[in-house]
């Protein structure tokens, strides 16, 4: 992240405030995350629903290292440790709810109540924080910004593997 430091201090603010508050979106109503999961949903459907796997992996891995340090810098320029209106980290976080859960999902004919079963799964895993996630958010600067949603991403993902599981065992598939 230092590295790239001198870049992002070229950046006009409005740029980096921008991204990391996918413009007005952040400052929209009370819940500020749920904004950001509904856009992470968003570009779910649009830009990895079509992916391959390997896609999907790859694409959610450079969102993930891009917004890092994006989040790092919007946090220095609110001068504000993660600060609410800040939603880059839940819009790159959502897709890895559903890495890998595509066919599974397609194969029961519900794509969109697993994902509205996965958009939910994720924000009670971000606001909640179990199973340690608490601890990633207390890294310092856009990693913990970040880590933190991807980890009760990477929760929500297991969970949901596992209800594909128990239904195509339940359906005899």
């Amino acid at each position: 992240m230092d590295r790239l430091r001198p870049f992002l201090a070229l950046l006009p603010d409005r740029l980096v405030k921008g991204l990391c508050t996918a413009g007005p979106v952040g400052s929209w109503g009370n819940a500020p995350g749920t904004n950001g999961a509904l856009v992470g949903l968003a570009l779910y459907t649009v830009l990895f629903f079509p992916l391959s796997l390997a896609g999907e992996v790859v694409l959610a891995a450079l969102l993930v290292l891009l917004a890092i340090p994006l989040c790092d810098e919007g946090e220095r320029r609110m001068q504000q440790r993660d600060p609410g209106r800040m939603i880059l980290d839940e819009i790159v976080a959502v897709p890895v709810c559903f890495i890998g859960v595509k066919a599974p999902m397609a194969a029961t004919g519900k794509v969109w109540l697993f994902m509205l079963l996965g958009f939910g799964l994720f924000r009670l895993f971000d606001i909640a924080k179990p199973f340690g996630i608490r601890r990633l958010q207390r890294m310092p600067g856009g990693l913990g910004v970040v880590l933190d949603d991807v980890a009760a991403a990477a929760a929500t993902n297991l969970t949901l593997h596992l209800v594909l599981a128990v239904c195509r065992t339940a359906l005899g598939t």
